[in-house]
C-alpha cells in the first residue's frame, strides 16, 4: 500500500487537526497508539446518534406496528450499505450482524460441529485467541505455517484425501494482530480448489480498521469474513459475519434456533419447526437484534467518512505514518551504538505485494542487552498520555514465532506462576510478550514523533559506558532512627500516623492491624485498590484501641446526606460477619485467592459504597489462618542489590550486567503475611527520597516535591541529628538493621518494585505523572522500577514479639561486609 508523500500527508493531518478540542477531547491530551485506539470517536458523532434516537421511535423489528417496520426498514438498509462498504454485491453475499468478530466465529463452528461427521480444521500460526479456539470443536486441528499452507494449497489436503464426507474449514488472519502481517485473501479461493467441501474463514478484523477490504470478485472471496465495527469505528459495539451465498449450505446443519428465526414452531405433542429460508440472516440472527446499536453503525459511517474520507484515504494516511514510527523506533541507539528497540514488524516488507499494516510490535532493551519489563513499559507510558499495549495480545502463535518461545518453555512459564496481564512478564531471560503500537485514522505525525521521543527519553543509554547506580556507602558512624511510622488497617486505604511515645508491637505477619482489612467488589470479590479508584487515599482510618473501634472517616466531597465517619469494632467476634454461606468470601489480592470474612452490617458496606461509587464490602484477613486464609512473602533481593556498592557512582538506569536466567534473585524466605503485596513491613528513607526530590527539580524547575507518603512506608528512617548523614538508597545494601534499646534485629528481604499509584497524592487523591517519571530513569533495575526496602522481623519463634515506636535508634548491618 503506497504512502502519502509529506505534503498529501500534511494536508490530511491539518484536516483532522481542525477540529476542536470538545469535538476530539482526547486527541490533544492522550495519544491512541494501539489499534484499540482507533476506537477513539469524535463528540460529533454522539450528538448525530442522539439526534436520531430523540427523533425516531424504533421498536422490535418483529413487530408489525410502525415503529417496529421502521426498525426493520432501517436495519436492511444499513446491512446493504454495509455490503456495499465492502463492494460485496447482496447476490452473492449475505450479512448477519453479530457481537463482535467472536461472536462470528463461534456461530460458524456451532455450525459446523453440527455436521453429521463433524469438520476438520486447520488454521494459520498467526491467528487471533478467537480463531484458534475453533479447534476444540473439530474433530481433527492442524496449526500452519506459511510454507505449510502453501504445501497444502499446491499438493492436496493436509488431512488427506480420504475424508470427502467431512468438511475442512480453514481460518487465518488478513493482517496479525500482533505485528501486522498481511496474509494473501487469495488462500481462501485456492483451499476451494485444492478440495471439495472446504470452507475459508477470513479473520478481517484487524485488516478492516484502516485499510478498505474488496469482495467484489465473490468466487475468489473467502466463504465466511468476521470483523468488529468498534475497531473500525469505536461506536457501535456490534460486529459482522459476512457470508458467500455458495457456503450458505454450512448452516443447514445448525440446531440451536432462537426467537425471530423461525416461521413455525411446534411444541405440544410434536417437535417441529420451520426455519426461515429466505434469506440466511433471517436464520442466524437469534433474538432481537441490537436496534439501535445497527443504527447507530449508519451513523458511524457517516461521521467517519466526513472526517477521514475513503478508506484508501485512511490506508495511505496510516501506511506513512507506520514506516515513520518504524523508522523512528529503528533509529534509536544507545551511546554504546546497541539498538533500544528489537521490532517484529516491517511496514516496508514486500511479500507478495502484501506489505504490512499500521501495527508496529516491538520489544525494548537496555544497552547490555537486558530486556525492558513491558508491564513499566506500558505503565511510564499511560502515565505520558500514550495508549498501547502490551503482552500476548492474543495471539499466542504470533508471540511465539516471534519470540522463539517452545512450547515446554510457554509451558514451564505458566508453571511459574505467569498468566495473562501479569507483571511477571520476563521470564528466564525471554519476555513473554510485546509493546504494540497500532495507528489509526486519527494518528498524526506529531503523535508518532511524540512517541519515538517518548521512548528515546526513558529508554536510551546515553553513556558510553554503563555506570551502575549508587548503592550508597553510608558513613561509619551515622546515627539513624525511626522518623515515623504508619499503619494502613484498611489496604490501599489512607493511613494512620502512630503517635511518638506509642510502642507498637511486631509480629511475624508486620506491624499489627497493618493491612488487616480490605474492600471486595460485591460482584467479582476482587480487593480493590487505589489504581483504579484514587478515592480510596481519602478514606482515613485510625486506630482507637482503648476503646476497640477502627474509627473511618471521608474528607472529601460526598453528598450531604451521606455519612462521613463510621466505627468498626476491632473485635473478631463472629457476629459481626456474614454467617450464611459462604462464611469466608472467595477473592483474590496480587493474583491470589484468599478468603476474607465480609462483614454483616449493611451501614459498614454502604458507607464504603457511597464514597467509592462501587458496591463493595468490607472485608477482613486477620493474622493466622492455613491454606487461602494464609498468604506469604514474595520479596526477595534484587539483582543491583547484589553487587558491591562503590564509594561514589552517578545514577543511571538499566545499568547492572546481565545475570544467567533465573539467576537474578535469591529465593524468597517463607514469611507469613496480610493483606500487603509483598512482605511484612515496607521501610523507606528520607535522604533517597530528598534525593529523588532533587533529580525532578533537575529535570523540571519549579515542580512541586513529591511526599514521602506516596510510597505508603510502613517506617520511615531518617539521620537522627542535624550533623547525621546518610548516603540516598543505601538502604539497598542493609542485609538487616538492628532497632531499639533492645536491638531487636530485622531482616532486609528486598527492594521494593513501584507502580504508577506512587503517582496519587495522598492527601487530595489527584494523579500526576510524578515521581514515576523520575524513577524511571534514575531507580530502573532489569526494566523494573524499585524504591524502598521490605523488611521483617527474624527473631526466633516463641519469642517475645518486639516493639517500635517513632524516634528508635537503627542500626544497619551491611551485606557481605560492605
Amino acid at each position: 500500500m503506497a504512502g502519502l508523500d509529506g505534503q498529501a500527508n500534511t494536508g490530511y493531518n491539518a484536516r483532522v487537526e481542525s477540529f476542536r478540542d470538545d469535538e476530539y477531547p482526547m486527541l490533544k491530551g492522550d495519544i491512541y497508539l494501539d489499534h484499540a485506539g482507533t476506537t477513539l470517536y469524535p463528540k460529533s458523532l454522539m450528538e448525530r446518534f442522539a439526534q436520531v434516537m430523540t427523533s425516531s421511535l424504533f421498536g422490535n423489528p418483529h413487530s408489525a406496528s410502525a415503529s417496529s417496520q421502521l426498525s426493520t426498514a432501517r436495519i436492511e438498509d444499513i446491512r446493504l450499505r454495509v455490503l456495499s462498504f465492502f463492494n460485496a454485491d447482496p447476490a452473492e453475499f449475505d450479512l448477519v450482524f453479530v457481537a463482535n468478530a467472536t461472536a462470528g466465529i463461534k456461530l460458524i463452528a456451532d455450525a459446523l460441529r453440527a455436521a453429521p461427521n463433524g469438520f476438520d480444521y486447520a488454521y494459520h500460526q498467526a491467528s487471533h485467541t478467537s480463531i484458534i479456539g475453533v479447534r476444540e470443536e473439530a474433530r481433527n486441528s492442524l496449526c500452519l505455517d506459511d510454507d505449510q499452507v502453501e504445501e497444502w494449497l499446491c499438493h492436496g489436503c493436509p488431512f488427506g484425501d480420504d475424508r470427502d464426507d467431512r468438511p475442512v474449514l480453514f481460518a487465518y488472519p488478513a493482517q496479525s494482530n500482533m505485528n501486522g502481517q498481511r496474509y494473501p485473501l487469495n488462500w481462501a479461493e485456492r483451499a476451494r480448489s485444492a478440495r471439495g467441501k472446504t470452507y475459508s474463514l477470513l479473520d478481517a478484523a484487524a485488516l478492516v480498521c484502516s485499510t478498505p477490504l474488496d469482495l467484489g470478485h465473490a468466487h475468489a472471496a473467502p466463504d465466511f469474513t468476521v470483523l468488529s465495527f468498534y475497531k473500525m469505528f469505536g461506536f457501535p459495539d456490534l460486529g459482522a459475519l459476512i457470508v458467500r451465498r455458495d457456503a450458505e449450505a454450512a448452516f443447514n446443519t445448525r440446531r440451536y434456533f432462537g426467537g425471530g428465526t423461525v416461521d413455525m414452531v411446534v411444541c405440544l405433542k410434536e417437535q417441529w419447526h420451520a426455519p426461515k429460508s429466505q434469506f440466511l440472516h433471517e436464520r442466524l440472527e437469534d433474538g432481537t437484534l441490537p436496534v439501535h446499536s445497527i443504527i447507530a453503525l449508519d451513523v458511524a459511517l457517516d461521521v467517519h467518512e466526513r472526517l477521514f474520507g475513503s478508506m484508501r484515504d485512511v490506508a495511505a494516511h496510516t501506511s506513512f505514518l507506520a514506516r515513520r514510527l518504524c523508522s523512528g523506533l529503528r533509529s534509536i541507539k544507545h551511546e554504546n551504538g546497541e539498538p533500544v528497540c528489537v521490532l517484529y514488524s516491517d511496514p516496508d516488507s514486500a511479500k507478495e505485494g502484501l506489505g504490512s499494516g499500521p501495527t508496529i510490535a516491538f520489544n525494548i532493551r537496555n544497552s547490555l542487552g537486558t530486556w525492558v519489563s513491558l508491564a513499566e513499559v506500558e505503565k511510564l507510558a499511560s502515565l505520558k498520555g500514550f495508549h498501547i499495549r502490551t503482552g500476548g495480545v492474543c495471539n499466542p502463535g504470533g508471540i511465539a514465532s516471534a519470540l522463539g518461545l517452545d512450547p515446554w518453555e510457554m509451558r514451564q512459564n505458566f508453571s511459574s506462576g505467569f498468566r495473562c496481564g501479569t507483571d511477571n512478564d520476563i521470564m528466564s531471560g525471554k519476555p513473554t510478550g510485546i509493546i504494540r503500537a497500532s495507528l489509526g485514522a486519527m494518528s498524526t505525525i506529531s503523535d508518532v514523533d511524540s512517541f519515538v521521543q517518548f521512548v528515546s527519553e526513558f529508554y536510551r543509554d546515553d553513556s558510553p559506558v554503563p555506570i551502575p547506580t549508587t548503592l550508597g556507602a553510608q558513613p561509619r558512624g551515622s546515627q539513624l532512627h525511626i522518623h515515623s511510622i504508619t499503619i494502613y488497617p484498611i489496604k490501599s486505604c489512607g493511613g494512620f500516623q502512630v503517635p511518638p511515645g506509642v510502642d507498637w508491637e511486631v509480629k511475624p505477619e508486620g506491624l499489627v492491624w497493618d493491612r488487616e482489612w480490605c474492600l471486595l467488589h460485591q460482584g467479582t470479590g476482587q480487593v480493590l485498590n487505589q489504581k483504579r479508584h484514587p478515592k480510596m487515599a481519602l478514606i482515613r482510618p485510625s486506630l482507637d484501641l482503648k476503646e476497640g473501634q477502627l474509627h473511618v472517616s471521608y474528607p472529601g466531597e460526598s453528598p450531604a446526606h451521606l455519612s462521613r465517619e463510621i466505627s468498626i469494632p476491632i473485635s473478631k467476634n463472629p457476629s459481626l460477619f456474614c454467617t450464611s454461606s459462604p462464611h469466608s468470601r472467595s477473592s483474590r489480592v496480587c493474583g491470589e485467592e484468599i478468603q476474607a470474612q465480609t462483614y454483616a452490617s449493611p451501614d459498614i458496606n454502604h458507607f464504603f459504597s457511597d464514597i467509592l461509587g462501587v458496591p463493595c464490602l468490607l472485608a477482613r484477613f486477620p493474622a493466622g489462618g492455613q491454606g487461602k486464609s494464609m498468604r506469604h512473602s514474595k520479596a526477595h533481593l534484587q539483582k543491583h542489590q547484589l553487587q558491591p556498592p562503590p564509594r561514589a557512582r552517578p545514577i543511571l538506569p538499566g545499568s547492572f550486567p546481565p545475570s544467567p536466567p533465573d539467576s537474578d534473585t535469591e529465593k524468597a524466605v517463607s514469611r507469613r503475611i496480610l493483606l500487603s503485596n509483598e512482605s511484612p513491613i515496607l521501610a523507606i528513607t528520607l535522604p533517597s527520597v530528598d534525593a529523588l526530590n532533587q533529580e525532578i527539580q533537575m529535570a523540571k524547575p519549579g515542580t512541586k516535591e513529591v511526599s514521602y507518603a506516596v510510597f505508603r512506608a510502613n517506617i520511615v528512617i531518617a539521620p537522627a541529628a542535624p550533623d547525621a548523614s546518610i548516603t540516598p538508597y543505601s538502604e539497598d545494601s542493609w542485609s538487616s538493621v538492628r532497632i531499639g534499646q533492645q536491638q531487636f534485629e530485622f531482616e532486609m528481604l528486598g527492594a521494593c518494585r513501584r507502580c504508577h499509584m506512587v503517582c496519587i497524592n495522598q492527601n487530595t487523591a489527584e494523579k500526576t505523572e510524578e515521581p514515576f517519571v523520575t524513577l524511571s530513569k534514575t531507580r530502573r533495575f532489569d526494566g523494573k522500577l524499585f524504591f524502598g526496602v521490605h523488611m521483617c522481623y527474624s527473631g526466633s519463634e516463641g519469642r517475645q514479639f518486639p516493639t517500635v515506636r517513632v524516634g528508635d535508634m537503627l542500626v544497619p548491618e551491611w551485606r557481605r561486609g560492605e
